[in-house]
This record gives structure tokens, C-alpha cells and sequence, in this order.
């Protein structure tokens, strides 16, 4: 039997490259790979609004009810009658607000017709400030060589949509955002030991379980130290409006206290509602000016002195970053989206500040820097 010579060793050819592998290799293949996947899940959440919406916010809301199911656990409630006794707790809580502007709101609404004839005469009234505007802004359009002007006109035919074209989806968001609420209550404790299970070491499951423990003490901190400044300053609003002699002080604090939950836009649209509450109901400047200029100074006493004071620098956001999550979110799911904006934005920093620390407690050789020589303490 003769040997076989050795074969030349073959050069220059080049393993094969899985997907995977080149997405981890290549930047400009995984940040591509990170666009596509970003545009798809904005997508889905976009054309899935009518579940996505409902859903999150139930979890967001089922946050605030952590602690006291918790309680009752202890106590030996079973979970299904805790959770369905939360639920029940929040649709009083609910069904309370929603009556108390019910009262207020069909005496302004009793009065809308007498209230738009006094907004037409004050805007009637301020016609020559708006056609002084109007030739200014003609003149300097002339000058630039450019044609048309501002025009101001007020409609007195208003558009009233049918409420009963929304009735059926709005009950059936209500009814999916209840049930998402009642599962989510019943089945916290499972979807932890879910969680668990996805990873295989005792390491992971500790980040896993301070992750969890952390998410929900920020959040849950967050959303009662807000529930409770918004009331505080719903009592501020109203007794303001009526020590002003403002109609319907209670309505307005009430709606001050639910509009502040949605960040900047929310006291935006108060002022413009308060506005035209002094359009209504004032005479002279004064009058008009009052009401809107003392929600905003209570608006900024809130928003500048007792929430940093209450929540702390531990919970404070960038404000521009909060102003791109209430953009977006408020874009992509209306209303609902404004109010779990904030949230989930404080989710997200809290889970890059977990996998910042653990990266850093993980650096080998890492240890506390030694004091200087001589340094005093």
C-alpha cells in the first residue's frame, strides 16, 4: 500500500459567515438591522392601536395596585379576589370623578349658547386689533412682492359628531383595558417567576429580580407622588377660581388635576381653556387676564418647587427627553399615549441604569480608588 502525498494546504478561502455573525460583525449591518426592527415595531404599534393602547395602559395603571395586592397576599387573600376587589377600587374611583364633572359640566353646557355670544362680542370687540395685524402683515407681503394676507373669521356653525359612531370602540377599548387590568393584577407573580426562568444562572436572576423590584418601586413612587401633587393642585385651582369668582371652581380644578398628568401639553391646553373661561365671564382686561395668569403661577409653583422637592432627584428626567416621549407618544397613540409617555420613559432609564451598573460591577480588576495622601475628611 503506497502512501499518498500530502495535499498543498489550500489558502486565501474564507469560512462561511452566518447571519448572525455578520449582523455582530459589520456596524453598519447591525445598525440597519436596529433601524428595520425599529420602524417595524412602530408600525405594529401603530396599526395595532386599539389593543396595544388599552393593554399598556393597564399596566402601567396596574403598577399603582402592586403594593396593596401584595398586602393582601400576605393576609391570605386569594389572587383573584384581590385583583377583581383592585378593579372594582379603581371603576369607583373612576365612576366618583366622572360625577363630579358631570354636575358642573351641564351648567356650562346649560349656558354655551350665552357663553359663545359673549366670545363673539369680545372677538367682535378686538376686530380692529385683528385688522390692523391683517393690513400690517398686507403691507409687508406687498413689500417682499408677495400676495394674500392673514384672515380672521369666526364660525358660528360648529360641527357636533355623533357620539354614538365612537360608542361601540370606546366600550370595547374600556372593557379590554379592564380585563388587561384584572390579569395583569392576578398574574403579577407568575410573569416574575417567568421572567426567572429565562435565565439559567443565579447571577442573571439576581439582576432579573433587582430589575423587577426597582421598575415598580420608581414607577409606583411616581405615579402616587403624582396622583397626589395633581390633587393638590386641583384643590389650588379650584379654590383660586373661586375665590376669583370664577363658575364652576371644582370643574376646573378637577380638569387642572387631570390635564397635568400629560406633561407640558396638558397645563398648555389649561391655559387655552382658561383663556376663554375669562373671555366668558370678564369685562375688562383685568378680568379676562386674571384667570389664566393664576393657574399658570400656580402651575409653576408646582412644576418648579413641589415636584423636585417630592419626587427627588433620584426620579428627575431629562426634560428633553420627556418632551421627545410625550411627542411620540401622544403622535402614535393619541391621549393614552400622553399619559403612559412619562411612565415608560422612566421604565426605560431605570433599565439602562440596571445594565449600566451590572456592566460596571462585572469590569475585572475594578475596585474603589484609594484616597490621596493627606487629604482631609
Amino acid at each position: 500500500m503506497t502512501a499518498q502525498p500530502d495535499r498543498p494546504a489550500v489558502t486565501g478561502l474564507v469560512p462561511p459567515v452566518t447571519v448572525g455573525e455578520a449582523v455582530r460583525s459589520d456596524p453598519v449591518v447591525r445598525y440597519s438591522a436596529a433601524i428595520l426592527c425599529g420602524i417595524v415595531v412602530i408600525a405594529s404599534l401603530d396599526l395595532a392601536q386599539v389593543f396595544f393602547a388599552p393593554v399598556f395602559l393597564s399596566v402601567v395603571v396596574g403598577t399603582i395596585f402592586g403594593l396593596p395586592m401584595e398586602r393582601l397576599s400576605r393576609l391570605g387573600v386569594p389572587s383573584w379576589l384581590s385583583a377583581g376587589g383592585m378593579v372594582l377600587v379603581f371603576i369607583a374611583l373612576i365612576l366618583t370623578a366622572g360625577a363630579a364633572f358631570v354636575v358642573p359640566l351641564s351648567d356650562w353646557l346649560d349656558r354655551l349658547p350665552l357663553i359663545w355670544s359673549r366670545l363673539q362680542a369680545q372677538l367682535v370687540s378686538w376686530q380692529g386689533f385683528f385688522s390692523s395685524v391683517a393690513s400690517l402683515q398686507e403691507d409687508l407681503r406687498s413689500a417682499m412682492g408677495q400676495k394674500g394676507g392673514m384672515q380672521v373669521s369666526v364660525d358660528d356653525n360648529s360641527a357636533v359628531e355623533s357620539v354614538f359612531y365612537f360608542a361601540p370602540a370606546f366600550m370595547a377599548q374600556v372593557v379590554l383595558f379592564l380585563a388587561s387590568l384584572y390579569f395583569f393584577l392576578l398574574t403579577r407573580p407568575h410573569l416574575r417567576r417567568a421572567a426567572l426562568q429565562l435565565s439559567p444562572d443565579s447571577e442573571g436572576r439576581r439582576c432579573i429580580v433587582t430589575a423587577f423590584r426597582t421598575i415598580e418601586a420608581r414607577l409606583s413612587t411616581y405615579l402616587i407622588s403624582i396622583s397626589v401633587i395633581n390633587a393638590g393642585l386641583g384643590v389650588a385651582v379650584a379654590l383660586t377660581m373661586w375665590l376669583l369668582d370664577v363658575p364652576s371652581p371644582l370643574l376646573w380644578g378637577m380638569l387642572a388635576g387631570v390635564l397635568n398628568y400629560v406633561v407640558y401639553l396638558g397645563p398648555a391646553i389649561m391655559v387655552l381653556v382658561m383663556s376663554g373661561i375669562g373671555l366668558a365671564t370678564g369685562y375688562t382686561p383685568v378680568e379676562i387676564l386674571t384667570p389664566p395668569l393664576a393657574y399658570l403661577v400656580l402651575n409653576l409653583i408646582e412644576a418648579q418647587f413641589v415636584t423636585p422637592t417630592v419626587l427627588g432627584r433620584t426620579m428627575t428626567l431629562n426634560p428633553f427627553a420627556v418632551f421627545l416621549a410625550i411627542a411620540f407618544w401622544i403622535w402614535l397613540w393619541g391621549p393614552i399615549g400622553g399619559f403612559i409617555a412619562v411612565p415608560l420613559l422612566l421604565v426605560v432609564v431605570s433599565v439602562l441604569e440596571i445594565i449600566n451598573n451590572t456592566a460596571q460591577s462585572e469590569e475585572p480588576g475594578r475596585s474603589e480608588p484609594e484616597p490621596e495622601a493627606g487629604a482631609s475628611h
